[in-house]
C-alpha cells in the first residue's frame, strides 16, 4: 500500500518501497552481486572473470582459467560469506565456477 504524501518517510524507505513494489529488487541484486565480485576478487581475478550471472541463490562465475578456477575452488564458503558481508543480505546460497 502506498504512503499517502502527508506521512513522513524517508528517502531510502521510499526507494526501498519502489523497488519491492516495481520487482526491481532481483536485477539490482544481480548488479550489486556483480559489483561485489569485482570489489572484493581484485584485478588479478577480474582479468580472468568472463561472466559473473545470479540465478536465484546461485552465483555462476564463468573465469577463462582453469587453474584460477580450480583454486577458488578450495576457497568457495568463504567468497559465499565474503560476497554475501559485502552486498549486506544471505542472498547466495552457492558458487559454480565455470
Amino acid at each position: 500500500m502506498a504512503k499517502r504524501n502527508n506521512d513522513h518517510i524517508s528517502i531510502s524507505d521510499a526507494l526501498k518501497e519502489f523497488v519491492e513494489t516495481n520487482k526491481l529488487e532481483t536485477g539490482l541484486n544481480k548488479v550489486n552481486v556483480a559489483e561485489a565480485w569485482e570489489k572484493l576478487m581484485g584485478n588479478g581475478v577480474n582479468h580472468y572473470t568472463t561472466a559473473v550471472q545470479l540465478e536465484r541463490n546461485t552465483l555462476y562465475v564463468q573465469l577463462s582459467s582453469s587453474v584460477l578456477r580450480e583454486e577458488l575452488s578450495y576457497g568457495k564458503e568463504k567468497i559465499i560469506n565474503m560476497l554475501n558481508e559485502e552486498i549486506g543480505k544471505d542472498l547466495i546460497k552457492k558458487l559454480i565456477l565455470r
